[in-house]
């Protein structure tokens, strides 16, 4: 493709495409963008990026690696470390060192590298991500504890194996050419810039933050020019120093007290998804599948030493005192997918070394992307049926998540959790979470759809979403945020009458549609003053003696059903419009209004 307008077009184009296709199937991101990269490079020729960009290639894998880093070390809090419990801690540290050395090991033996070659490509495949663990985590279901573990691996590991991996090029960088003495001066050097400007940079960053010397709507802009203006300055001032210089600075404002990177990392996450869609589809069209064939079986060795010795060894040292049991630990020791920080720092690292004449360079691109592809497809077609034979997975989500901690919500959340339901209320409101935690409802406080709350709330138990708070503008983003993660038909809202009088406050047919819940005219309002007035929120057992006619006949319009509930336990939302049959032995969970005085 000659037209680089069009080239641009197409990889934007084909990027959404592959982040939908992956979305639709329940498939990490990284998959179809790495094989859609294949096809339209090396194997069709449609896209070349080097004819593209030109000399402008490396600047902008460096500039999108820079930022990747900055919003992986966003994620990175002490505080959530150490509330992790030790496995997370220990596969971070302990597990990491394990698998570099086997890692590296293997490659310098099966590939005949150097052994800076062999470390560095080691320290690369130490990372898995969040953007592979979560979509393998949806579908395998595992159970809390040992999702919380993967997921939480996934995130802190991934700034710790890519500094790990800087440190590694830099110290190959540092001893090009130069005596032993020499090349630990230059490394010296290279690690006190990154560790000074990184620091330096984050705690002045994260003193604008928290005195508001930045405008909030130009607090994204700033930032991000700011992290790609410590990056660069670094480089310039030590070689090769900014990568580790932007990571300390996103752990330092990360770590920061009273500084709120909420917001940042929203932005940066949605940056990131923008720039790793491009830049998988274009480092794709790099590779040369000739040196990947020319690999041969030394692939096939390093592919075994990772899956099936360094990952089990890492998970079994990182282990002692945990508790864990051996099911538990077969199944961390088989979920271990490598992603998206794995593919941008070997293309980056490869640029460089193959700009500065290093030999054996270009291996390290179509090994670790073989081990990326490999790791996804085995891992993700596998491991349902592994957690299924190990019986660790999880039953299927059957909670709920309530938005909005109105006193109607608080008794109605009691009186689910009466009936065995898993019940969680959310809300931004400190004294309804506060009531709520009185009645010991299990409660979050926050926006649930925060990047917060993906890190701690455990959305996987949840089957479905009811949205009944005030908040106007809040629950419409609530309920598109949900309806992506949970699919459709598990997020409802109350509706509001407004909609169907005023013109100006009317919202989308598709919205609407979600608009349903409980029964036709019931509003917030409607419970709130129902509630005021003394109703009860009560659960009814129906009998061969008393059905679901008997009981609409006794209560009459005193009575909104809810929740339905079978002899199995399953529990059905009762919503405008559907087809709920109560049957005998079957409780339903009602507002009741009080009598009237006659």
């Amino acid at each position: 493709m000659s037209d680089p307008l069009m080239s641009l077009v197409a990889v934007g184009l084909l990027s959404i495409g592959c982040q939908y296709f992956a979305y639709k199937v329940r498939l990490p991101a990284i998959l179809p963008l790495l094989i859609v990269g294949i096809l339209v490079g090396p194997v069709w020729g449609v896209l070349d990026a080097d004819a593209l960009f030109g000399n402008l290639l490396f600047p902008v894998v460096s500039l999108s690696v820079a930022i990747i880093l900055f919003e992986g070390s966003l994620t990175l809090k002490f505080r959530d470390i150490a509330g992790h419990g030790n496995m997370v801690r220990n596969l971070c540290s302990i597990g990491v060192v394990v698998t570099w050395g086997i890692a590296a090991v293997a490659a310098h033996y099966s590939l005949n590298i150097s052994w800076q070659l062999a470390f560095l490509f080691g320290a690369i495949v130490t990372v898995t991500g969040p953007t592979v663990i979560v979509p393998m985590l949806r579908t395998v279901r595992p159970k809390t504890n040992l999702a919380n573990i993967l997921r939480w691996e996934g995130i802190v590991i991934d700034p710790i194996g890519a500094l790990l991996a800087v440190l590694v090029f830099e110290f190959i960088v540092a001893s090009q050419g130069n005596a032993i003495s020499h090349t630990f001066i230059m490394f010296g050097k290279t690690i006190g810039i990154g560790v000074v400007l990184g620091l330096g940079s984050g705690y002045l960053l994260g003193l604008s933050i928290r005195k508001d010397w930045i405008p909030h709507y130009l607090l994204n802009t700033a930032v991000l020019t700011i992290i790609l203006g410590v990056f660069a300055a670094s480089n310039y001032v030590a070689h090769e120093s900014g990568l580790l210089a932007v990571t300390i600075t996103g752990m330092v404002l990360a770590n920061m007290k009273n500084v709120d990177v909420e917001d940042i990392l929203e932005f940066k996450e949605t940056l990131s998804v923008l720039l790793i869609s491009g830049l998988f589809i274009l480092l794709a069209t790099r590779l040369n599948l000739q040196s990947v064939i020319d690999v041969g079986w030394g692939a096939i060795i390093i592919l075994i030493a990772i899956m099936f010795v360094a990952r089990p060894l890492a998970v079994i040292a990182s282990s002692i005192g945990t508790g864990l049991k051996w099911n538990e630990l077969a199944l961390l020791s088989w979920i271990a997918p490598r992603g998206i920080v794995a593919a941008a720092v070997s293309a980056l690292f490869s640029l460089k070394l193959e700009e500065i004449g290093y030999e054996g360079a270009g291996i390290i691109v179509p090994m670790v992307f073989l081990v990326i592809i490999a790791t996804v497809v085995v891992q993700s077609l596998t491991s349902r049926s592994v957690a299924s034979l190990l019986k660790v997975r999880a039953p299927a989500p059957t909670g709920y998540l309530i938005f909005g901690g109105s006193k109607f919500n608080r008794l109605l959340a009691c009186e689910m959790l009466n009936q065995d339901i898993a019940v969680t209320i959310a809300d931004t409101n400190w004294d309804a979470i506060r009531e709520a935690r009185m009645m010991d409802i299990p409660v979050y406080f926050g926006n649930p759809m925060s990047d917060h709350a993906a890190r701690h709330l455990d959305i996987a138990t949840f089957g479905t979403v009811l949205i009944m708070s005030p908040y106007k503008q809040l629950n419409p983003l609530i309920s598109y945020h949900f309806e992506y993660t949970q699919g459709k038909d598990k997020v409802w809202s109350l509706t509001s009458n407004e909609q169907a009088t005023r013109p100006s406050h009317q919202v989308s047919e598709q919205y609407a549609k979600k608009l349903t819940l409980f029964d036709e005219g019931v509003t917030y309002g409607y419970l709130a003053s129902a509630v005021s007035k003394g109703a009860s929120v009560k659960t009814t057992r129906l009998t061969d003696e008393f059905s679901f006619e008997d009981y609409n006949d006794k209560y009459n319009d005193r009575a909104t059903p809810l929740l339905a509930i079978n002899k199995e336990g399953k529990s059905y939302t009762f919503i405008n419009g559907n087809s709920i049959e109560p049957k005998s032995g079957w409780r339903i969970i009602s507002l009741i209004l009080p009598e009237e005085d006659k």
